[in-house]
C-alpha cells in the first residue's frame, strides 16, 4: 500500500472564501463529471449556509478516457485565470447544460470579458497542461481515483457519492472550529 500525502494550498490553487476561514474544502474536479456538475451546485449552497467560515479550493482532475472534453475545459479555465477570471468560468463550465467544445468554450470566455483571441490562443496551444499534470499528479498522490473528491481540513471525504459526507464533515469542522 502506497503513503497518500494531505493536500497542502498553495499559491497555485484556486481559491474562494477567506484565508482565514476556520474549514478549508478542497475538491479535485472534472469539468466534464456529472458529479462534479451536481457538487458544484450544493457546494455553493454550503459556501451560502456558511458564509465566511470555509474556504473552497478547486484543482483540475481530468480523466479523459471517460471524458474526451475535460482537458480543454481545465485549459480553459486555468486560461481564465490567467486573465483574472477562473471562478467566472469555473460557473459556466460547471452548469449543468454547459458545452464544453471550442465553440461553447469562446463564447463563455466574450460573456465574462476576457480577452477571446489570447485565451483561444492559449487553449488550443495547451498553454496551462504543466499545470493541470501537477494537479493530476498532486491527486494521485493524495489518493484521487475518482471525481469530485474532496477533502475537509485535510481528511479525504470517502464513498461512491462524497457530496452524502462532505456537509457532514463541513457541519462537524465548523462546529469544532467554533467550540
Amino acid at each position: 500500500m502506497e503513503d497518500l500525502t494531505v493536500p497542502q494550498i498553495t499559491a497555485d490553487d484556486h481559491v474562494l472564501g477567506p484565508a482565514d476561514a476556520p474549514v478549508t474544502v478542497l475538491e479535485y474536479g472534472d469539468y466534464e463529471c456529472p458529479y462534479c456538475r451536481g457538487a458544484a451546485r450544493d457546494l455553493h449552497r454550503m459556501l451560502d449556509l456558511y458564509p465566511g467560515s470555509i474556504r473552497f479550493v478547486f484543482r483540475n482532475f481530468p480523466i479523459q478516457q471517460l471524458h474526451p472534453h475535460a482537458e480543454q475545459a481545465a485549459e480553459a479555465a486555468e486560461a481564465a485565470a490567467a486573465q483574472g477570471k477562473f471562478w467566472e468560468m469555473y460557473d459556466l463550465l460547471l452548469r449543468p447544460s454547459s458545452g464544453l467544445d471550442m465553440g461553447s468554450l469562446l463564447g463563455y470566455a466574450q460573456d465574462i470579458g476576457l480577452d477571446v483571441d489570447r485565451f483561444e490562443k492559449e487553449v488550443k496551444g495547451g498553454a496551462y497542461a504543466a499545470k493541470i499534470e501537477h494537479d493530476l499528479q498532486e491527486g494521485v498522490s493524495n489518493g484521487v481515483n475518482a471525481t469530485p473528491k474532496f477533502y475537509v481540513d485535510g481528511n479525504r471525504i470517502n464513498g461512491k457519492l462524497p457530496l452524502e459526507g462532505l456537509e457532514d464533515a463541513i457541519r462537524a469542522s465548523i462546529q469544532a472550529a467554533s467550540a
